[in-house]
């Protein structure tokens, strides 16, 4: 009896979670769905125009926004990332493992208002300085989400990488590999699914991100044309707005969290396709 009770109750926290995931997906639609309906997804999504006072809602700018400085941030974070993961795991000794993880796994600790500050401190005069237009742009966004979702990459990087058996390793030394080959063509491709797995939750962070952005972006409703233009991103845009918003303005915000919503899954489900493209490709061979 008391090992059912444990298995009804582990169950129960179990589906609570999808439960509540259901119910914010349910409650997100249901306040910004109507609102589609009546300005149109075409003109809602497609349009530049975002004037709530005059019922013109146009997202088309935010969405470009928020997409240019994820792309970034994961440009910067999965390349930084891996190479730390790959040197930790394959190259460092294990003395300066145990300091240089920790540290890494330190900066998920700092609060995203923080980082916003030191890009507003410091990173913005340096693209302001020596590379021209207002400073806070597209670049200073991806640079700092770029960091801030480093920590994720990494850390679960180094578990994929740790995962898989050394009898590969010592197999493909055995066979003349050197460490860099046994690195490239062996680890790098039985770690694959992990390391999908911390591009993805690195993406969610930086897509997710608000104070951070909001800090560093600049804020126009324009569409960027370059990396030093200032930028508007979804999650910004309702963070901003929200505190005094009403009626079809506050569903429009609720809208822009459902097309946020659409595109998160549509590049997770892109991701997961690919990865299981490559493993079948992989496993064919």
């Amino acid at each position: 009896m008391k090992e059912k009770a444990i298995h009804v109750v582990l169950m129960l926290l179990a589906f609570s979670a999808i439960a509540a995931l259901a119910v914010i997906t349910a409650f997100i639609f249901k306040e910004g769905v109507p609102i589609i309906a009546k300005v149109g997804i075409k003109d809602f999504i497609f349009s530049s125009d975002w004037y709530p006072l005059e019922g013109q809602f146009g997202i088309f700018p935010m969405i470009v926004g928020s997409l240019a400085v994820t792309a970034g941030a994961m440009v910067l974070g999965v390349v930084l990332g891996l190479a730390c993961a790959v040197v930790l795991t394959q190259f460092c000794p294990q003395g300066m493992v145990a300091v240089i993880k920790p540290s890494v796994e330190l900066l998920a600790g700092i609060p995203s208002v923080v980082y916003g500050f030191l890009g507003v401190v410091i990173l913005v005069p340096l693209i302001r300085d020596y590379l021209g237009g207002p400073g806070l742009s597209v670049l200073a966004s991806s640079i700092v989400l770029g960091v801030m979702a480093l920590p994720t990459i990494t850390s679960i990087s180094v578990d994929a990488f740790q995962a898989v058996p050394r009898s590969y390793r010592e197999g493909s030394i055995a066979l003349g590999a050197t460490e860099w080959q046994t690195t490239h063509r062996v680890i790098l491709k039985a770690a694959r699914s992990g390391i999908v797995a911390a591009i993805i939750l690195g993406m969610g962070r930086a897509i997710g991100e608000t104070m951070a952005v909001i800090m560093v972006a600049g804020n126009t409703l324009d569409v960027p044309h370059s990396l030093l233009d200032p930028v508007r991103t979804l999650t910004s845009n309702i963070a901003l707005e929200m505190g005094y918003s009403a009626g079809d303005h506050r569903q429009a915000l609720f809208a822009t969290g459902v097309i946020l919503f659409v595109i998160i899954m549509i590049l997770n489900s892109i991701a997961l396709t690919v990865s299981r493209r490559r493993v079948r490709k992989g496993a064919a061979r």
